[in-house]
């Protein structure tokens, strides 16, 4: 295929694709603006124009996770409108084969896909982190997002089970504390229960306790401190949501998280997710010219159009399912951030050879 029509092919991809994207962001932004509009009514710092930039600060995120479907309807809508236009029949008649025709945007969904990791990932990960906080300003709270806090540490006084209700926005606040103290072979020592804690430079300090002592009465005091090695950094990071994680932060913060005593598979399914994705955009490239290179005479289009969603709806719910296993710990990080495009793909390759070669 020459050089002309290969580049005359990934332009109409690249725009309608970007197309696509740019109108479910935008789709996005109008109904969290609605939303956020209708949460301003009760607090009393919040504006219309304020409302408008939270709201775009909080769409990047959202749309990230919808940049599949756009891959998706953006390649079914390019793929139909050659068709339509007879493009493809002319190209087909030239002798041209569905993997020279698809071969332009798989390398403009791959150059896509790269770009949405290294530059697009970070850009909506800084803006959540300033979206969480305004809005935290503006509505209050606090509160952690993945429910009750727990922390696992060694130190010179042993080994300590950190349990908290809840946290300020940077982590190193906690209320509502229960830690569990043990001493260097794993014996259980004592119970303390404190309203409130806060992290400083090699200690824990706690206040309004209630130490538990197997034996013993249990025994009031104002404040208790606890030795640790960790620092505000390490804990504050550690109780950062993915989504708010840039991906050049991600393999830093996995092995900071593990020495917190947390587990970091999270984050580690997250990198591997990002690192998977341009073969995920490809399988769904795959997954819409399986359903939509055929041409326009032969009918049935919207049949063709929606198996193209179905299937591509399946190979999304099937990635969240693969995804939630890999988070449990029930399959490795690689395989969970990597398996759904890979199979999508060769689902792909698969049902082309059956059509093109038989």
């Amino acid at each position: 295929m020459g050089r002309t029509l290969s580049l005359y092919l990934a332009g109409r991809f690249a725009r309608t694709v970007v197309a696509v994207f740019a109108g479910i962001f935008t789709l996005i932004y109008v109904v969290d603006l609605v939303e956020m509009l209708r949460r301003s009514g009760d607090a009393p710092k919040a504006t219309a124009l304020l409302m408008a930039a939270l709201s775009f600060l909080r769409t990047p995120t959202v749309a990230e996770q919808a940049l599949p479907f756009a891959v998706l309807f953006g390649s079914m809508i390019a793929f139909l409108n050659l068709s339509r236009k007879l493009e493809l029949v002319v190209a087909r008649a030239a002798g041209v084969s569905v993997w020279q025709i698809l071969t332009p945007p798989l390398v403009v969904i791959a150059a896509l896909g790269i770009l949405s990791v290294i530059a697009y990932n970070p850009a909506s990960a800084w803006m959540k982190q300033q979206a969480d906080r305004v809005e935290n300003d503006i509505f209050g709270g606090g509160s952690n997002p993945w429910g009750d806090l727990w922390i696992r540490q060694k130190s010179i006084d042993g080994q300590a089970i950190i349990h908290a209700a809840g946290k300020d926005a940077e982590g190193t606040s906690l209320k509502g504390v229960e830690i569990f103290n043990f001493d260097d072979k794993g014996n259980f020592v004592e119970r303390i229960d404190a309203e409130s804690g806060e992290l400083h430079n090699g200690f824990w300090q706690f206040h309004n306790a209630k130490i538990v002592t197997p034996g013993f009465e249990t025994q009031p005091v104002s404040t208790y401190l606890l030795a640790t090695a960790l620092d505000r950094r390490e804990v504050a990071q550690a109780f950062v949501a993915p989504d708010t994680v840039s991906f050049w932060s991600l393999p830093s913060l996995v092995e900071q998280t593990a020495r917190a005593g947390l587990d970091p598979t999270a984050y580690r399914l997250k990198y591997q997710e990002l690192l998977a994705r341009p073969l995920t955009l490809a399988a769904m490239v795959f997954v819409a010219a399986c359903f939509s290179l055929r041409f326009f005479r032969m009918g049935g289009i919207e049949y063709m159009v929606s198996g193209g969603v179905a299937a591509g709806f399946m190979l999304y719910v099937a990635t969240k399912v693969i995804n939630d296993l890999g988070e449990a710990g029930f399959i490795s990080a690689s395989i969970a951030g990597w398996s759904p495009g890979l199979v999508g793909c060769l689902f792909g390759v698969y049902v082309l050879l059956q059509q093109e070669d038989g």
